[in-house]
């Protein structure tokens, strides 16, 4: 795009303040009509739409929201050849009408979204370093399990809260302004130890068999600095005070996972992340409480 011609012929909207029908409405009906625009001595113009997934995607269904989807989709439907259009959203969900009319008329560009613990943590250190700070590996993990990223990337595309990770970074450098370097020390002092940890989230996640959900509060803990002696302590009482009502098939498999793993972390027998992580899935697997069991 020529520098003298820009001004005229790119027009930039953010789609995030579109929050009710009716906003929706009056946002997609601008949005057309930039698109709908002809060029100013120029081939072509462009439109730019950020958190493009307010639009399309509404939190609240209306009338009025659907009026406005179908729209945006005869936008799509019917693209304006000299337009480009650039939707820039975070996550789509791909089972909706309006994706599907989208892909067929656009191109579809991922541009790295972290996928799991190990990705989002490259994310934060990435983030972190572009402002000439170093931060601790562990932080950054702690960080990105905050944020939901599961441990392993999910056979269903589940992935963590992009945005939820941006607010934590971003708070960081704040909270670390002028440092060059974040410790451990400061993302708990930022996040706060009821963030940084539900003491029995673990245990309620086994209970529930979610073995998932049970491995990211497993490395939330140790990330966060717990001993593995005393997460095996917790996993021990839960056998013993839980197991012989809600699983006592299972009771005796349960404790003998347990004296295998005090066992060979006593004896150093492998990498005590390791070592817990495997205690968890037999337990999980070993035990499946029902559905809106007690919790403690």
């Amino acid at each position: 795009m020529d520098d003298g011609l820009a001004a005229f012929n790119v027009e930039r909207m953010h789609a995030g303040s579109w929050t009710t029908g009716d906003l929706l409405a009056d946002g997609i009906g601008q949005l057309v009509a930039a698109v709908r625009t002809l060029p100013m001595m120029s081939p072509r113009r462009v439109v730019i739409v950020s958190q493009a997934e307010a639009m399309l995607q509404p939190k609240r269904e209306s009338d009025a929201a659907e009026r406005a989807l179908e729209q945006l989709q005869a936008l799509f439907d019917r693209p304006e050849p000299m337009t480009t259009l650039v939707l820039v959203a975070e996550t789509l969900d791909k089972r909706t009408r309006i994706y599907k009319a989208l892909t067929k008329s656009a191109t579809l560009v991922d541009c790295g979204s972290p996928i799991d613990v190990a990705s989002a943590a490259r994310w934060v250190k990435t983030r972190v370093e572009a402002m000439h700070v170093e931060i601790d590996p562990q932080g950054a993990r702690v960080l990105a399990a905050l944020a939901g990223f599961p441990e392993q990337p999910s056979a269903k595309g589940r992935t963590g809260d992009v945005k939820r990770l941006r607010g934590e970074v971003d708070r960081l450098l704040l909270y670390a302004l002028g440092q060059k370097k974040i410790s451990m020390d400061d993302v708990r002092a930022m996040a706060g130890p009821a963030a940084l940890q539900d003491d029995w989230a673990m245990a309620n996640a086994i209970e529930d068999g979610r073995t998932p959900e049970a491995l990211r509060q497993l490395a939330l803990m140790l990330d966060s600095g717990a001993a593995p002696e005393q997460i095996l302590g917790q996993l021990g009482w839960l056998v013993r005070a839980k197991f012989p009502h809600a699983a006592p098939d299972s009771l005796s498999g349960a404790v003998d996972s347990l004296f295998r793993t005090d066992h060979d972390l006593k004896r150093s027998g492998g990498e005590p992340r390791v070592l817990l992580e495997r205690l968890v899935v037999e337990l999980c697997a070993g035990k499946r409480a029902r559905v809106g069991a007690r919790r403690w």
